[in-house]
């Protein structure tokens, strides 16, 4: 508990933060202070001293009408409608809720998304492991003339104890995830990319800012690359005015049976 404490208050001194770096990571000196699971019992001291001074980011989209979703023109609608109105004479105002997909907004996708053993075997969303979804990330900016190829990873110099990892990429300064009609032209990995992952990293969570960790000329290969080794994939996030450092990751699926994805709320802490 104290050594983690230690390598995270370590960190805070190599990293400042807020602070915008745009230039690739370089943290060969300092890579062990993200070996910390951050759980309550392992970094319980560094969770205690910063208790008073924690600051809270949401990088989940409001699911709104103009959101966009996949393949589609219109935007996700309207999703909410009144069954009971107070203003109708009901006892109470009631609301029920309509979704595309469950792979709408901000979501995570299960392993059974793209790998139909894993989906025949049932472990969707409501099994994925709290311990991968809650804990240290890394929140880095992409290159932005290019998909997330095995070499603009490379040169991203990540660090060797990662265990999850968000990229803010060419998405986020398009704003596509604020422009209603679906975009294929969105940045995300390619199939290299995605074996480079898997193959050279420790890597168990990613994070992206569009609708899909892949890209769309590698849909689907690069997904099975992912989700074969059972990574957790968080997409659509919401990462304007954040900025490019360590936090401390929160990001709870619903409970949600036989679903191999759904909405997810993704906050991060300083």
């Amino acid at each position: 508990m104290i050594g983690c404490a230690l390598q995270m208050l370590i960190l805070a001194l190599l990293l400042p933060h807020p602070a915008r770096m745009t230039r690739a990571l370089d943290w060969s000196q300092s890579s062990d202070v993200l070996l910390c699971h951050a759980d309550l019992q392992q970094c319980g001291a560094s969770a205690a001293v910063a208790k008073n001074s924690r600051n809270i980011l949401d990088i989940t989209h409001t699911l709104r009408e103009d959101l966009p979703i996949w393949l589609g023109e219109d935007g996700l609608g309207r999703i909410t409608a009144p069954v009971l109105s107070m203003s109708r004479g009901d006892v109470a105002n009631l609301s029920e809720l309509k979704l595309d997909s469950v792979h709408t907004g901000t979501h995570v996708d299960a392993p059974g998304h793209f790998v139909q053993e894993f989906y025949e075997e049932g472990p969707d969303v409501a099994r994925l492991d709290l311990n991968i979804l809650v804990g240290p990330v890394l929140l880095v900016d992409a290159p932005r003339d290019t998909n997330l190829t095995a070499q603009a990873l490379a040169s991203l110099h990540i660090p060797p104890g990662v265990e999850r990892i968000i990229f803010r990429t060419l998405n986020t300064d398009r704003r596509l995830m604020w422009k209603t009609a679906f975009d294929s032209s969105y940045v995300g990995l390619t199939t290299d990319g995605a074996e480079w992952i898997v193959t050279q990293t420790k890597i168990r969570f990613i994070g992206i800012d569009y609708l899909s960790i892949a890209a769309y000329i590698d849909l689907v290969p690069a997904h099975q690359v992912l989700l074969k080794k059972k990574l957790i994939l968080v997409e659509g996030l919401n990462l304007d005015d954040v900025d490019m450092g360590l936090y401390i990751m929160h990001c709870l699926p619903l409970k949600l049976m036989q679903a191999e994805g759904c909405p997810i709320r993704c906050i991060l802490t300083t």
